[in-house]
């Protein structure tokens, strides 16, 4: 589901907010699940046979932080290290194995002249981002600076739906103390106005100007994708218009989700 989508915008978000500040009048915790639930339906709209893939990812994660802490706690330390490789180098091999497979296969394949006829291996949206985000926690637990028991906090800093495919990049202590604040829960105009209107200028951003842009730069990359030669003028052209596109883009889909954010009372950072 995109952000600039009728869905989205006219049927999920309206949704998603009425829930969140309804039960936010009541508990945070159960707004707080409701959002949880909420990211991982849109990340399972998207591509939905992945979303088991980033459950798991959630729930090992949360278990290992888990077991580090306790690790910490105890004369030597010496477990809290293996806890700590233990969880990199599940993310980083189910990382690989999503990203390198192919790669692998079909190298190999080459090299030995055969063919093993298997399926091709899908890399799924944001595994990347979720991947990097839950080693960085791993690693803080393990230096102390962050213990976080609760694990619809957890859940929702990973699958926290603005961000979760296209960013901004998170780190845990901006945002685990803003989903333990009651506070946000609660409806703010101000707040909500002033997302809205960040969220337009992202979506002006992204529809109108990296939009707008692109058919030069596709202008002249399609002819050479057949063998053509473009000139001097049109080379620079297709450079310019392209690099616009890319930037307005990722800035676009960065605005949009801080001003999402903005909505539901959580600062996200300004990068992209």
């Amino acid at each position: 589901m995109l952000f600039t989508t009728t869905t989205f915008a006219l049927i999920y978000l309206p949704l998603v907010l009425v829930g969140y500040y309804l039960l936010g009048r009541r508990s945070g915790s159960a707004a707080a699940l409701w959002l949880l639930l909420a990211s991982l339906f849109f990340y399972g709209w998207w591509m939905p046979e992945f979303t088991a893939l980033l459950v798991l990812s959630i729930a090992v994660n949360f278990r290992v932080g888990l077991q580090i802490q306790r690790a910490l706690k105890a004369p030597g330390r010496r477990h809290a290290r293996a806890w700590l490789v233990g969880g990199i180098v599940f993310d980083l091999g189910l990382l690989a194995y999503f990203k390198y497979a192919n790669f692998f296969v079909a190298n190999l394949e080459a090299m030995l002249g055969t063919h093993w006829g298997f399926a091709t291996v899908i890399l799924p949206i944001g595994i990347s981002f979720y991947t990097f985000t839950q080693i960085a926690y791993l690693v803080d637990t393990y230096q102390g600076k962050v213990g976080e028991t609760s694990w619809v906090h957890y859940g929702l800093f990973v699958t926290y739906f603005p961000h979760l495919v296209a960013g901004p990049v998170l780190h845990h202590a901006q945002m685990m103390p803003q989903f333990a604040d009651p506070a946000v829960y609660r409806l703010r105009g101000a707040h909500f106005a002033a997302g809205l209107l960040i969220f337009a200028i992202g979506l002006t951003k992204k529809i109108v100007l990296a939009d707008g842009v692109a058919p030069y730069a596709d202008a002249v990359f399609r002819p050479v994708d057949g063998g053509a030669w473009p000139t001097f003028e049109e080379a620079w052209l297709a450079a310019v218009a392209y690099t616009l596109q890319l930037y307005f883009d990722f800035s676009g889909y960065s605005d949009m989700a801080i001003g999402l954010s903005w909505m539901f009372n959580i600062r996200l950072p300004f990068n992209f």
